[in-house]
């Protein structure tokens, strides 16, 4: 399904794939709000197609936005290697992990994934060297 969305002029590139981090508050008042803020906090969107349509824009570089299209991708997250079955579906939880300069925080400290949350393992990508000594796999999952 084709979502429509705006993006910063600069950012806005076909197959440019970016994480939707929510709403911005100094855009409360802004009459194009409905369409930046249709996207899903925490999912990853791929731009599939940038149109011509130019918005201002004030914060964004150059103050425009630009119209895209945008379908959403699979999220990569780390899991328990034995959950790491493509197809299945599974419980999520967020390992919590505090190693802030791994290299898999972001994947083991998942933004807009809530524990409890079901999701679908859609690709295995690889099994993760855990400074810890956990045994995970990086995967991409949808919710």
């Amino acid at each position: 399904m084709v979502l429509i969305a705006l993006i910063g002029k600069k950012m806005a590139k076909q197959g440019l794939e970016f994480q939707f981090l929510g709403n911005i508050v100094d855009c409360r008042d802004c009459p194009l709000k409905n369409i930046c803020f249709m996207l899903e906090s925490g999912k990853y969107y791929k731009i599939t197609n940038v149109r011509d349509k130019e918005h201002p824009c004030k914060i964004h570089d150059l103050n425009k936005v630009v119209t895209v299209e945008v379908e959403e991708i699979p999220v990569p997250v780390a899991i328990n290697k034995k959950q790491a079955i493509e197809g299945s579906t599974v419980t999520f939880e967020n390992l919590g992990c505090d190693e802030i300069n791994c290299e898999y925080y972001n994947i083991c400290n998942v933004f807009g994934l809530r524990d409890g949350t079901k999701v679908k393992i859609e690709k295995y990508i690889e099994d993760i060297n855990c400074p810890k000594g956990k045994q995970l796999s990086k995967v991409l999952v949808r919710w």
